[in-house]
């Protein structure tokens, strides 16, 4: 007999009410069966049976507030366990020695196959597939998804969410240190790096139990596991002692894409990491060198910097983020030099060398030069590339792009194969999680017999450098490439007074508008705010807004919005509080 445990509450919550019961006694249960619904001040969560075997006795009710540590029922289960725990946590970290026992033994016994039919089969559970699965379900479809590692994908667990929760930590730091400034005093201001990452851990936690629930709630069927396609209707996945065969209808394949390594000597050697792994470090390397100076380059520098770490920066082309405006750019490598960030710019990476006392040495040619630069921890921010077998594709008749870098969709994104769609990183259209959810609402619009289109005209950007920067549109390179009549509108923040209230007025507020229908085109915002602030002038864009009708519309003061509106009367006569 087992007693199953009730170990984990929605997000770190002591206690929660039990507000449904999905097995009574006498049931047979398997790993992964709904047990309860249980709510929290935190939150509701389904919680499910790591165990497979028989209920003999369930000792709650409905209504009964459980706490961490009660027993929900008692089974008997195979393999003779003495005890089982239940949660959200696969891994488990309390099982007995006793579960080991039966682990071991289940993994001599044959596999436990299982079939399921359904409307849509979903490949991964980032942003793109939990998104599609969501709106397929709103809409009526019985669908499936299937995730290998944890739901929210490379965005939850290993980018946007995570790396914010950096950046916010890394900020609250600099703030205190620089209290002083805003009439405050404080001393002995340190980093506990051990807790930064249980912090950044929690919000991925809870926000992963968010989308479990609503993914529950929407009846949507979780599959673990890789799958693989048998042919274009039928998928096989294979965990944990189960062989799942999925029937399918469609198929959305959304498994978005991995971190590149530079292809040079060394690129392996211990201390050189990605995103993924500078996410969890325990300890402030006291230098770090990152390659690559693109969005998630600059992010981490930016973070580590304030962090206290010494930071160098080694990027190939002749600037930092040189797909931006060369003033976004200039704002950015301001602030990157105030922080102590070293940036070699027009610099080729060669070689990783092992020092003493396991230092890395990166060896890199600037302009004609050979130069040399040790660090603790080398990071590499070199871009991301689609995960797929290719192969596999080829094998069901799926086209991929050119030199096999992606798979190739329409707009309705429609692979070649009839009732096969692919959304977000592994199509390489434009890798950011609000265009992997947006590709699948319209795969799943399309799938549902409704008219979709992907427009890529208007996708705003969002990058959490300090300050900042968020833009969407045409921009001013483009504008010149395109030979396109346009005229700029600027407002800087150092004029706001939200802004200097903030304390944070470097940057600025960019409109960009067509000159003949004075239809705004473009904009970018770099400051405080910016990428809450990018909305707006994404929303005028969409809109075919005019700038006289963003001057036409009243701002709230004080804030930081009023730049965009001051922004649009430099476009109109000059803004208000701004003189050239």
């Amino acid at each position: 007999m087992v007693d199953i445990i009730l170990n984990k509450i929605s997000g770190h919550a002591k206690q929660g009410k039990v507000c449904k019961i999905h097995i009574k006694s006498g049931d047979s249960v398997k790993v992964g069966d709904k047990l309860i619904s249980i709510e929290s001040n935190k939150g509701s969560v389904d919680f499910k049976s790591n165990i497979n075997g028989t209920i003999k006795d369930l000792c709650i009710s409905e209504g009964d507030t459980l706490k961490i540590g009660d027993v929900i029922a008692k089974a008997e289960a195979l393999g003779g366990s003495e005890e089982a725990s239940t949660s959200l946590d696969e891994k488990n970290e309390n099982k007995s020695k006793s579960q080991g026992a039966f682990n071991y033994l289940g993994g001599l016994l044959k596999p436990k196959k299982e079939e399921i039919e359904c409307d849509i089969a979903i490949l991964g559970a980032g942003p793109g597939g939990y998104v599609a699965a969501i709106e397929a379900a709103k809409l009526g479809a019985k669908v499936v998804i299937i995730e290998k590692d944890s739901l929210g994908g490379t965005c939850l667990n290993y980018g946007c969410i995570p790396t914010k929760s950096l950046v916010r930590s890394s900020e609250i730091f600099n703030n205190m240190k620089n209290a002083e400034e805003f009439g405050l005093e404080a001393s002995n201001i340190n980093v506990n790096m051990k807790k930064v990452i249980e912090r950044k851990d929690s919000v991925v936690e809870e926000l992963k139990n968010g989308i479990e629930y609503i993914l529950g709630k929407r009846e949507v069927r979780i599959v673990k596991g890789e799958g693989n396609f048998l042919d274009k209707n039928t998928i096989f996945v294979k965990a944990n002692n189960t062989e799942t065969t999925i029937k399918t209808k469609n198929v959305i394949i959304a498994t978005g894409s991995k971190a590149n390594l530079l292809p040079i000597k060394g690129n392996d050697l211990p201390g050189v990491i990605t995103n993924k792994e500078a996410l969890s470090l325990k300890e402030i390397p006291k230098k770090l060198l990152i390659i690559g100076g693109g969005i998630i380059g600059m992010e981490f520098a930016f973070i580590y910097a304030k962090l206290g770490s010494k930071v160098t920066v080694v990027e190939y082309f002749d600037s930092i983020l040189s797909t931006y405006d060369e003033d976004i750019i200039e704002v950015i490598e301001e602030s990157a030099r105030a922080y102590g960030i070293n940036l070699y710019t027009g610099a080729k990476a060669e070689e990783i060398i092992k020092a003493e006392e396991d230092n890395l040495i990166l060896a890199f040619e600037r302009a004609g030069e050979k130069k040399f630069i040790t660090a603790d921890k080398i990071l590499m921010s070199v871009g991301r590339s689609p995960v797929m077998n290719k192969e596999e594709l080829k094998n069901i008749g799926v086209n991929l792009t050119e030199r096999d870098r992606a798979i190739e969709v329409n707009d309705k994104m429609e692979t070649s194969v009839e009732g096969i769609y692919a959304i977000g990183d592994v199509t390489n259209k434009i890798q950011l999680a609000h265009v992997a959810s947006h590709q699948g609402t319209v795969a799943v619009k399309n799938i549902m017999g409704q008219d979709a289109v992907m427009d890529y005209s208007v996708i705003p950007g969002a990058t959490f450098t300090t300050p900042e920067f968020a833009t969407v549109g045409i921009t001013e390179k483009e504008a010149k490439v395109k030979e396109l009549d346009i005229e700029v509108g600027k407002f800087p923040f150092a004029a706001n007074g939200k802004a200097l209230i903030y304390g944070e007025k470097e940057g600025f507020v960019k409109i960009i508008k067509e000159k003949k229908s004075n239809k705004v085109i473009g904009g970018a915002i770099v400051g405080p705010h910016a990428t809450d602030l990018i909305p707006e002038i994404s929303l005028a864009i969409k809109n075919n807004l005019t700038v006289d009708q963003i001057v036409n519309t009243i701002h709230a003061h004080p804030t930081t919005a009023e730049s965009i509106h001051e922004a649009a009367l430099e476009l109109e006569g000059g803004a208000i509080h701004f003189v050239k």
